[in-house]
């Protein structure tokens, strides 16, 4: 090991023993170390209050309820979507906002789910008894068999209302059953314009200072009436302040700090370039098709911010990987654990082929890249035609199998999400479904080749912009009504219809099924059965001292408000709503919504209220919509971003630079009540509050 990777090493252990780092499941949390460094001890019912109060949304963030009526908070960018499919061209709520001013006025979300998490139980044993032995297809399938078995027991005959999920910790060593209540109605009650939301847009986006309101309101119902939650956090009357301790509770999406060394290659060198390079495409024809008029900018606005926002953060990632000091750092780490496993004979039997085994592994998946990414990975067919086409030609398939032979997402503890998406009411626009599918269809054949037996039966004779154009004027499953009677219909119906992505669909699922076994059987069995043996050999070395890699699961970050130090120039954990408005230059998307302006003028904007602000929490994507909390479980903040330091996080973390970014609980109610004058919400968390 050089004399850089061993300095940062002990420099990273020993701001590990007093900082942030970290995102613990709520079952064990770090006590002794949170007590050391911020005074306070989570206890159990501390804990299990949290865990019920936070929610996940099951699209890929975070949020948690703020009063006994269901009122829920997260992000803006985490209910994009919603807001874009309420929307039409009369009623743009992306532009103008959104604000219910009754109850009776809140609208449906038509695709959020909510997760509210109840268990965590222990599964392990049952996992490991159920794959002892087995290598390959045998392992995959019988995993996937108990996975589903377990699930299926846990969410008994209410799927619709229970979520069950086996999850994987520590990469295999530890499967834990987590029950979930899950809440499919759910409403929008208040967004502020995109303006206020994404101030900055993406040249700001994982930077600080920070000037951005990304936050929005629903409200979740069951039986027509709203959630009555016993758990929910009551805004603090200050909100964050300066070395405060902040508590992240949320849902981060994953990590790959525990990964080998080939599989961090494959990343670097492959897998992270590759799609870098898709995304950045995929930007310019989004961009374009954006800026043709305001309609096209309404309809394309989504699916750009999920674009800009991937490759800012999949950027940094490669940025972290490049980086010769970190790698190295991984490679010490590895170093260390291999070295370890060799210095007991038992321990090497044991655990010391599972590195090379990988390292197999990982050489198929390379080679099976690209075919994976563009037939199963769906990256050659990019419209949600074809996404509906082929949720109902594989679940004509796999729902008449037994539970435990099904593909994962077609098992019944999974369906009630699945067919969520599918009946969803989401409006489709024809023209910029086939402007993107035209797209997708070039790039199929560019990587793929023109001689590709795949694409030859994709293609046929016609250009990929002429296929598109065929394929879209001809389907009808821009019609929920359409695709719930071919659902219904069972195979029967889908072997019948004439729909042409039901028929591309048909066509080409035998091949994306193929390369999804091998995957399943050569790499990802391999992988995860060997994973579980390097997480038998940590344990031994490091026990439970040790948090596992983030599994969009909830979890726990322990930190402080706190600045850091960029390149020798302090920056300060604070910001101001005055300063927004020097910030601002009045052109897109610096420019504040007109709202914000008449408050301003009317004097009714305290200036100096803290706006956004930094924290030493450690995360990651899926942390979005996170309530920032103290110790007495008061919303202090709302986790929105991190800064450009902690796209590396996916890696390794640095509490000198990594911060997580948030918006001020203060500034959430004086704009609610001062901008948007959304009395009636702020009446309500405010009267949360003095429960």
């Amino acid at each position: 090991m050089n004399k850089l990777v061993v300095c940062l090493a002990l420099a990273l252990a020993s701001v590990g023993a007093v900082a942030g780092e970290g995102m613990w499941t709520p079952d064990n949390l770090p006590k002794a170390r949170v007590q050391a460094n911020h005074g306070f001890t989570p206890d159990a019912k501390w804990a299990e209050h949290v865990q019920k109060a936070a929610l996940r949304l099951a699209g890929g963030c975070s949020g948690s309820f703020v009063s006994p009526n269901g009122l829920v908070l997260t992000n803006h960018h985490c209910i994009n979507a919603c807001v874009q499919q309420l929307s039409s061209a009369e009623h743009d709520y992306i532009k103008h906002g959104f604000f219910a001013k009754e109850a009776k006025d809140e609208l449906r979300c038509p695709e959020i789910e909510l997760n509210r998490l109840d268990r965590i139980s222990d599964v392990t044993a049952r996992v490991k008894a159920a794959t002892a032995g087995k290598s390959g297809e045998a392992y995959s399938k019988a995993e996937k068999a108990i996975k589903s078995a377990i699930e299926k027991e846990c969410a008994g005959k209410d799927s619709a209302r229970t979520r069950c999920d086996v999850v994987d910790l520590y990469h295999g060593g530890v499967f834990s059953l987590y029950q979930y209540h899950r809440i499919q109605d759910v409403r929008l009650a208040f967004a502020p314009e995109l303006e206020a939301a994404f101030f900055g847009g993406d040249p700001d986006n994982f930077n600080f200072p920070r000037y951005d309101l990304d936050m929005g309101l629903l409200r979740a119902y069951e039986n027509g009436k709203p959630v009555r939650p016993k758990d929910y956090f009551p805004f603090s009357k200050d909100g964050a302040a300066e070395g405060e301790m902040t508590v992240i509770v949320g849902n981060p999406g994953g990590t790959d700090r525990q990964l080998t060394v080939a599989q961090l290659e494959l990343a670097r060198d492959d897998e992270l370039v590759s799609y870098l390079l898709f995304l950045a495409e995929r930007r310019g024809l989004l961009t374009q098709f954006r800026n043709e008029n305001a309609e096209n900018w309404r309809v394309a606005q989504s699916d750009l911010f999920a674009t800009e926002n991937s490759y800012k953060v999949l950027r940094g990632r490669l940025s972290a990987l490049q980086d010769p000091t970190v790698f190295n750092l991984k490679r010490a780490q590895e170093t260390e654990l291999r070295d370890f496993v060799a210095a007991d004979p038992a321990r090497q039997r044991k655990y010391g082929a599972a590195w090379d085994e990988i390292a197999e592994a990982v050489a198929v998946e390379r080679n099976n890249l690209d075919r994976d990414s563009y037939l199963e990975g769906g990256r050659g067919f990019y419209t949600r035609y074809y996404d509906y086409a082929r949720m109902l030609v594989r679940g004509a398939a796999e729902r008449n199998k037994p539970d435990a032979e099904r593909l994962r997402e077609f098992t019944d503890s999974k369906l009630p999400a699945l067919t969520q998406r599918l009946f969803s009411t989401a409006p489709i626009y024809a023209n910029y479904e086939q402007v993107k599918l035209g797209w997708s269809l070039t790039k199929l054949r560019e990587t793929l080749g023109t001689g590709d037996a795949f694409v030859k039966k994709v293609l046929g004779n016609e250009s990929p912009e002429a296929l598109a154009k065929r394929l879209v004027e001809g389907s009808k499953l821009g019609d929920p009504a359409v695709r719930k009677a071919l659902w219904d219909g069972g195979a029967d119906a889908i072997a019948k219809s004439d729909d042409p992505f039901i028929v591309l669909a048909r066509a080409v699922d035998g091949d994306a099924r193929a390369i999804r076994a091998r995957y399943e059987n050569e790499v990802e069995s391999v992988i995860d059965s060997n994973s579980a043996l390097i997480a038998a050999a940590r344990f031994e070395k490091y026990g439970t001292s040790v948090y596992p890699d983030a599994t969009f699961t909830q979890r726990f970050s322990f930190g402080e408000v706190k600045g850091w130090d960029e390149k020798g120039v302090p920056v300060e954990p604070f910001t101001t709503i005055g300063g927004a408005f020097e910030h601002a230059t009045g052109a897109y998307p610096f420019a504040l919504p007109q709202s914000w302006l008449d408050a301003k003028a009317k004097g009714a904007l305290n200036l100096a209220q803290r706006y956004n602000f930094v924290s030493s929490n450690d995360i990651i994507g899926g942390n979005s919509g996170s309530p920032v909390i103290n110790g007495k479980a008061q919303v202090v903040g709302l986790v929105f971003d991190g800064n450009i330091h902690s796209l590396g996080g996916n890696y390794w973390y640095d509490e000198r630079l990594n911060r997580t970014v948030s918006v001020h609980s203060g500034a959430i109610i004086e704009t609610l009540r001062n901008v948007y004058h959304a009395d009636r919400l702020v009446d309500e968390i405010e009267a949360a509050g003095k429960r």
